[in-house]
């Protein structure tokens, strides 16, 4: 580990001790070894103004919610310190209060409010202070003689403190520790099976022995390390399994997640370990993780997956039955990552960014594991104090604020022809709800075009089966299931009258518009079946029912898609899935309509542009945005009892009705 101070980003806000804060937080917050997603916390003690003019001293406290990665000033919660300081002196004082009386001394009232850790901080009598869950130093900790390993390394310069639960209680343990301390003696404190604090008049030097520290430990890990073990060839994973072990942890949850195969070569090794599932269920690297990823991971057996998520929630209701006062709120006993040996990992998490989370919490924590194991063995808090965390009287409240999801958080969907027109509104609107979505074009853009967070956007052929399976495959791969398919992609023929129709022109229109259809519900039926309140929406036309002269090729077509439909519900109804059509008519704002065609078509009728886009009943105009809103509506829970339906999206027409 380096340093990454620069002298000359420094030099320009030395006068200003909050940016400075705001700097050194940064440079710690970049490096994911020492800080994870919100983990941490940094102060900063100096002076500011009352109303009547006055000096106070204040400490500039990392606030709640904020990430040191990312943090800005507004991040720093000033609180007054001598109320910090007075806090301290308390003989008890929960968590709960705590937190009110924090609030109350704040100098602002619209801040965030101050970390936890913020009365330890105002009691260590340094102005910079640093915070962080290094994962070295934490890791050899979290050994055998972890304590007398860490005494060897560091020396009497260092405050060695045993664990005890973080707020209150822990800065009440180091008030008492220090009150006949020298501090200038000491160069920092280590935190056992939790973190590291450092500590200094000047930024740089709090920050730099930060750095030493955590330096002086990757070199004593250095010293035992072994090299990396083997692993096999990448293994095709079983696809159908996964979605299965997605669909019963989403069932434990009670809503619908997302489940993300790792098989990257040092997770599988890992995974190939012969006591990879004795090691992975010891416990956590530190217990702020388990916030995040619960105590313990799901194994996956050779079993079926639904009797080892039933075995994971019975032990983890065992394990709440045994640590419960009687007055807790029993948080989900979903797991959030499973250990898949010879495959790798899966993590579970009801959003990508939360999936992502839980992702590096588990590589630190395998990673930190085989650093143990070389140095005598991965020990690590016991349950009764993880559950401590777990079940924190802070966390606990939070389960009251809680808001509800996006409609379609956790699902997974599929859209075909999603590059433009109702296929990109369809992309749009379950991204805004919630959904991740595989896109599926013939457009090479497509792989660029959406926030890749969100939305998978693969280059595919429709009409060639291989590409088809492989693109469904991927998805179920990155996501680990499929909920909601959108079977949109399709072409309009120009205009032939059947007796002169074109034996290419009209296999091209069948090919795409219904074979391709089939080929697709084929592919992805399999996944359907074990999907979350799983639905297929059809976009079908007005052609089916009311078809026009000169549209044989497309019209055809469409009215054989729309019996597919009609077949596929009769036939997939007894897995629950749900299949329903839409008939879209005059959708011109679309690739194909432009304003040049627009213009000549409404002079063909003697109508302006507006008037020619809103022919029907209602005189309105029918947008993508209008049928992808309801596509997503049909695919959600209003039509959760509906299934071989066609419904028409074309403001009235004749025709039709």
């Amino acid at each position: 580990m380096r340093s990454k101070w620069d002298n000359a980003e420094a030099a320009a806000i030395s006068a200003d001790p909050l940016a400075l804060r705001v700097y050194t937080s940064r440079l710690l917050g970049s490096d994911p070894a020492l800080v994870l997603h919100g983990g941490g916390n940094t102060s900063v003690k100096a002076t500011a103004p009352t109303i009547f003019g006055e000096e106070e001293e204040v400490l500039f406290v990392k606030g709640s919610g904020w990430d040191l990665a990312t943090i800005e000033a507004p991040g720093f919660a000033p609180v007054r310190l001598d109320a910090l300081r007075r806090m301290a002196e308390l003989a008890d004082l929960s968590d709960s209060a705590m937190v009110t009386a924090q609030r109350a001394a704040l100098t602002n009232p619209y801040a965030p409010n101050p970390s936890v850790e913020a009365i330890l901080h105002a009691i260590i009598p340094f102005r910079f202070v640093d915070h962080s869950h290094a994962d070295p130093v934490v890791a050899l900790t979290n050994t055998p003689d972890g304590a007398a390993k860490v005494r060897e390394l560091y020396g009497p310069h260092m405050l060695i403190v045993p664990y005890v639960m973080p707020g209150f209680i822990l800065a009440r343990t180091i008030y008492e520790m220090t009150r006949s301390m020298n501090w200038e003696r000491l160069l920092g404190m280590i935190l056992l099976n939790h973190g590291v604090f450092s500590f200094a008049h000047d930024a740089k030097e709090s920050y730099e022995r930060h750095i030493e520290i955590v330096t002086a430990a990757e070199d004593y890990i250095a010293r035992f390390s072994m090299p990396a073990p083997d692993v096999s060839p990448t293994p095709e994973a079983p696809l159908q399994k996964l979605a299965r072990l997605r669909r019963a942890v989403s069932r434990a949850r009670g809503r619908a997640i997302l489940a993300s195969l790792d098989a990257s070569a040092a997770v599988r090794a890992f995974s190939e370990l012969p006591n990879a599932p004795e090691l992975a269920t010891r416990g956590l690297l530190t217990p702020d993780h388990v916030i995040r990823a619960k105590r313990i991971p799901l194994v996956v057996s050779a079993s079926k997956p639904e009797e080892d998520v039933a075995r994971y929630t019975a032990a983890y209701q065992d394990y709440f039955d045994r640590h419960t006062d009687g007055s807790l709120t029993q948080l989900d006993r979903a797991p959030r990552w499973a250990l898949w040996p010879g495959q790798g990992s899966v993590t579970f998490g009801a959003s990508p960014k939360e999936t992502a989370v839980i992702d590096d919490i588990k590589r630190h924590t395998l990673r930190a594991i085989r650093w143990a194991e070389a140095l005598g063995g991965w020990q690590t808090l016991g349950e009764k104090e993880i559950f401590e965390i777990e079940y924190w009287e802070l966390e606990q409240a939070k389960l009251k604020k809680a808001g509800k999801p996006p409609a379609f958080e956790g699902k997974i969907a599929l859209v075909t022809g999603g590059a433009s027109g109702i296929g990109q509104a369809c992309v749009e609107a379950l991204t805004a709800l919630g959904a991740v979505v595989a896109v599926l074009d013939m457009n090479p853009s497509v792989a660029d075009q959406f926030d890749r967070q969100m939305a998978l956007g693969i280059p595919c052929d429709i009409t060639d089966d291989d590409a088809l399976r492989a693109a469904v495959d991927s998805s179920v791969r990155r996501w680990g299931g499929l909920d909601i398919v959108i079977c949109n992609a399709g072409i309009f023929p120009a205009s032939q009258a059947i007796a002169e129709i074109d034996p290419d022109h009209w296999d091209r229109s069948i090919a795409v518009n219904l074979t391709s259809q089939q080929r697709l519900l084929r592919a992805c039926a399999p996944y359907l079946n074990l999907g979350i309140d799983p639905a297929v929406v059809i976009i079908g036309s007005k052609n089916a029912p009311a078809p026009g002269p000169g549209a044989g090729a497309y019209s055809v077509a469409k009215a054989g898609l729309t019996q597919l439909a009609r077949v596929a519900a009769l036939e997939m109804a007894a897995a629950g899935v749900r299949v329903n059509v839409l008939h879209p008519n005059a959708v011109f704002d679309t690739a194909i309509w432009t304003p040049e065609l627009l213009e000549k078509r409404a002079a063909r009728y003697g109508l302006s542009v507006a008037e020619y886009k809103a022919q029907n009943l209602l005189g309105v105009e029918i947008t993508a945005a209008d049928v992808a809103a309801l596509a997503c509506t049909v695919a959600g829970p209003v039509f959760a009892k509906t299934t071989g339906a066609q419904i028409p999206i074309d403001g009235g027409n004749e025709r039709v009705i």
